[in-house]
């Protein structure tokens, strides 16, 4: 039974690239938002080292250490690896069989962002190579990504900041429709991430720092599944961690908008067996049930297409056909109406 709850945070980037914290720091901040683990993924062409030594428990807070490998474009977020790439710019196939050689595994990083229009100029670092194979999936949604794409002046800038909570944008509808469409083909995990930085912004006299270490780690955060608590034993904790995000047991959750955890999703088949997110088998009937820790509006989505919607905080459906069936759950907001808040990874029913 999978049902040891544990809350992480993804791509976080420290000093050893372009971040202005160390990982003690770093780690300070995941504990003051009460997480149970953070993946460091600085840049691997900015980086000496894959750092590797730095992993382990710091308090309650398990930190794990992975990579962003890619420059201009074909960003990669790696983790479980051994040394870091000895390649500054590799193209988007080497990266993955790289990856995989040494027993790694990846997402795709904000594969179709946009940019920001201001200042950035809507520089995006986007994934142009769609015919890659090998890699376990790909990165949802991503905080800095979504939060900037519509900043398109300082006035845009300081509004966006006042409400950035409010205001994210889910996933993009195209990612979305990208990953729904893989997962006909095949499993495909989806995974979020704040992308956080702690930068600093300059712009003439103006200098801020619009997203702290300890927002962004509260902000896109991963809820995985394990079968126990999280062991002391570093080695064990690290698989377990890593074990859950490689099969998708997993669902992405805006945790600044409200707290998600204890959000379900199970199906029971008519024969006792049940699935968890992220998990397969051949098809029978049963019931698919959802659970919220909070009001929302449940929408349940199969092979990419709105099947239902409930509004409350559990739903029963009956299922009597095969599918990829994951969820969609929206927050309602005085004055800002129905705002993203949890997306689950598919249950395959083939």
């Amino acid at each position: 039974m999978f049902n040891v709850e544990c809350v992480g945070n993804l791509h976080i980037h420290t000093r050893h690239s372009d971040g202005t914290a160390d990982v003690s720091e770093i780690a300070e901040s995941a504990s003051r938002v009460g997480l149970d683990f953070i993946c460091i993924n600085d840049h691997s062409y900015m980086t000496d080292s894959l750092h590797i030594e730095e992993e382990g428990f710091y308090g309650k807070v398990l930190v794990l250490v992975g990579l962003e490998i890619g420059m201009r474009y074909h960003h990669y977020l790696a983790f479980n690896l051994e040394t870091r790439i000895p390649q500054q710019n590799p193209s988007p196939q080497e990266m993955i069989d790289w990856v995989n050689g040494q027993g790694g595994f990846g997402y795709m990083a904000h594969p179709f962002e946009k940019g920001m229009p201001f200042v950035e100029k809507s520089t995006a670092y986007t994934w142009n190579d769609l015919t890659v194979t090998g890699h376990t999936g790909i990165c949802l949604w991503n905080f800095t990504s979504r939060w900037k794409e519509r900043v398109k002046s300082l006035l845009h800038g300081l509004m966006f900041l006042r409400f950035k909570t409010q205001v994210l944008k889910g996933p993009s509808r195209e990612t979305i429709d990208y990953w729904d469409g893989e997962c006909l083909k095949r499993r495909v995990a989806a995974v979020g991430e704040s992308d956080a930085h702690g930068s600093v912004f300059k712009w003439g006299p103006f200098t801020l720092k619009p997203f702290t270490y300890d927002y962004l780690l509260n902000s896109i955060n991963i809820h995985v599944f394990l079968n126990r608590k999280l062991p002391k034993d570093v080695g064990e904790a690290k698989a377990d961690v890593y074990g859950a995000m490689k099969e998708g047991r997993l669902f992405i959750a805006h945790d600044n908008l409200c707290p998600a955890r204890g959000f379900r999703v199970q199906f029971f088949s008519s024969d006792g067996s049940d699935l968890y997110m992220g998990e397969e088998a051949g098809f029978q009937p049963g019931q698919l049930v959802i659970e919220l820790p909070a009001e929302g509006e449940i929408r349940l989505i199969r092979d990419g297409h709105l099947l239902h919607q409930w509004r409350g905080r559990e739903a029963v459906y009956q299922v009597e056909e095969k599918g990829v069936y994951r969820v969609e759950v929206y927050r309602r907001l005085f004055l800002f109406g129905w705002r993203p808040w949890i997306f689950s990874n598919p249950i395959y029913l083939r």
